[in-house]
């Protein structure tokens, strides 16, 4: 049987991270955990500067093994996330809070969402705001079967986009900041994670006997590329806006060089933004964020084609629905594998990299929420936003693509975005709101991340040391410098997919470890018909005093019982 607190004291400690030590500075940090992670990004990261071309040639061969015989975990993991999400939202557990019983949600609606959606894609939104619709009316996926430039590509290209931007990402985010806030908020455990495994194989294994520092360390990788990842994306936008201020020319080839310097930057705002903390940094940042990133939502509708983008609206989320199944479960197996390889594995791994930090990030601001709010909130509304972001500067991007301005053939991938302002009035002063919109997103995303590491690392500590969280946000910096000076773009993809590719199954296990927990949850609204089994709540649930509606069935085979 599991070790876990019971009864009163367990619950005026619910919430709390029962794992973290009282005592302060270095003291708190996980010694193992933080020497293994860290050990093994140096190693790498002396790797890619010392080691280049054998380093790429490596990454290269792993990813070609990757997505040629696991494709179809990362096809049908993303797809089960959403149909698991939707289930727990809409089913019998919808109404549990994430929270002590009569706890408010701890921040307004409005700066949870504008924080959790500034943490969860904010850059990349930047990035392939307009590249991305453009791309694949240019070049459409092969198994679309239809034509370069035509309407019908532009569709696709639409559907394919919102697929890649909507429900599926958000899901695997709502499945992993679920089974953390669950676990940290209403089962009184820390804020890890490896916390929610408890409900399978107990808290002395996972803590005690160190079962989950592999889990830990893996998250921390994992989220070491991933945010990386998403700062060198920042990183080359903001050098192609530059250079094209500068010289008033698009860069075939920009080089290394100026995405380095501006990383090296754009981390010193991160530690002064990581140094206030969540309520004031990050929070800031976001809400910032929000109305920049609306101002210049309402430019581009106004000045740009106004009419085609209204037109395109509906019809593209049609076409999304339409297609949702067939996409949902392409795996290439008939062709067009690199290409899957390419766009959805890569964007499926992008956000499976993300989710130890995103999700704990998410988790840590909603606290008070229910799981039925949780999952509509992290799913429909940034899927909504997207949905209109895309629209409008993608939908800006096709009708000049078909006018004949070729977006898609205009300098790099990241001067795509303004090689559609350029089209524009005012394009001076657009251009510039999208580097700041992309360098507060780069602050913002990373802050939080560096945080969400600073926690991982502290034994779930809700207020990790500061110094420790500044190393962090130091060290993602290198991270993204070196794969930018390994590869650029290719080994930024490169990497994401590497690193979270053995993180898909862990998420596969937070599923099954909350589905545990929630059966044994008193709250959970039962299904007419007899009752089975027990009908106590087992004495190691922290809520098992609360006066609630009593479990009314035995735990699973296999589990001790109460």
């Amino acid at each position: 049987m599991s070790n876990e607190p019971s009864g009163e004291s367990a619950q005026s400690r619910l919430g709390d991270a029962v794992s973290a030590p009282p005592a302060k500075g270095w003291a708190t940090v996980d010694k193992t955990v933080f020497g293994v992670s860290v050990g093994i990004i140096v190693v790498l990261c002396l790797l890619g500067v010392f080691a280049t071309e054998w380093f790429e040639a490596t990454a290269a061969a792993a990813l070609s093994w990757i997505t040629t015989t696991f494709g179809w975990l990362f096809v049908l993991g993303a797809t089960g996330f959403v149909v698991f999400s939707l289930v727990l939202a809409f089913g019998r557990y919808g109404s549990i809070p994430l929270s002590k019983e009569g706890e408010e949600a701890e921040y307004s609606t409005l700066s949870w969402i504008a924080m959790m959606f500034s943490a969860g894609m904010g850059i990349g939104l930047m990035f392939f705001g307009v590249y991305e619709p453009v791309t694949h009316l240019a070049s459409p996926p092969p198994f679309a079967e239809v034509d370069a430039g035509s309407e019908a590509a532009a569709q696709t290209a639409m559907a394919y986009t919102f697929f890649h931007w909507g429900l599926h990402p958000w899901a695997i985010y709502a499945v992993v900041g679920l089974a953390l806030a669950y676990s940290t908020y209403r089962m009184g455990r820390g804020n890890l994670m490896s916390a929610p495994f408890h409900s399978l194989f107990g808290r002395e294994r996972i803590e005690d006997k160190g079962w989950g520092k592999p889990i830990d360390i893996l998250a921390i990788i994992c989220t070491k590329f991933g945010s990386a990842t998403s700062m060198g994306l920042g990183a080359l936008q903001i050098a192609a806006g530059l250079a094209l201020l500068r010289t008033g020319q698009f860069e075939d080839d920009p080089g290394a060089a100026m995405p380095i310097l501006i990383i090296c930057v754009l981390t010193v705002g991160v530690i002064i933004s990581a140094a206030s903390g969540v309520s004031r940094g990050i929070k800031w940042l976001s809400n910032t964020n929000m109305v920049l990133a609306f101002v210049l939502l309402v430019f581009v509708f106004v000045v740009g084609p106004t009419v085609f983008i209204l037109d395109l609206l509906p019809s593209s989320i049609g076409a999304y629905f339409s297609s949702f199944v067939d996409m949902s479960f392409n795996s290439g197996v008939f062709g067009g594998h690199d290409w899957l390889a390419s766009w959805t594995i890569f964007y499926w791994a992008w956000w499976i990299s993300w989710t130890p930090f995103v999700g704990t990030f998410i988790a840590k601001i909603s606290r008070g929420r229910t799981i039925r709010e949780f999952v509509l909130g992290v799913m429909l509304v940034p899927t909504a936003v997207s949905v209109v972001w895309f629209t409008i500067f993608g939908g800006a991007g096709i009708n000049l693509q078909l006018g004949g301005v070729d977006i898609a053939g205009t300098g790099s991938e990241a001067a795509g975005f303004f090689a559609a302002l350029q089209q524009y009035p005012f394009f001076f002063g657009a251009a510039l709101v999208v580097m700041v919109l992309t360098a507060v997103f780069f602050v913002s995303g990373a802050d939080a991340g560096s945080l969400v590491l600073g926690t991982l690392t502290s034994r779930g500590a809700k207020d990790p040391w500061i110094p420790l969280v500044i190393m962090w946000a130091i060290l993602t910096g290198a991270v993204a410098a070196m794969l930018l000076f390994v590869g650029g773009l290719g080994a930024l993809q490169t990497f994401t997919i590497l690193a979270a590719s053995p993180f898909v199954l862990i998420i596969i296990g937070l599923c099954v470890a909350l589905y545990v927990d929630l059966r044994r949850d008193p709250l959970r609204q039962r299904r007419a018909g007899p009752v089975r089994g027990a009908v106590t709540v087992p004495s190691n649930v922290p809520f098992a005093e609360t006066g609630q509606i009593p479990i009314t069935e035995e735990p699973p085979a296999g589990r001790d019982k109460p």
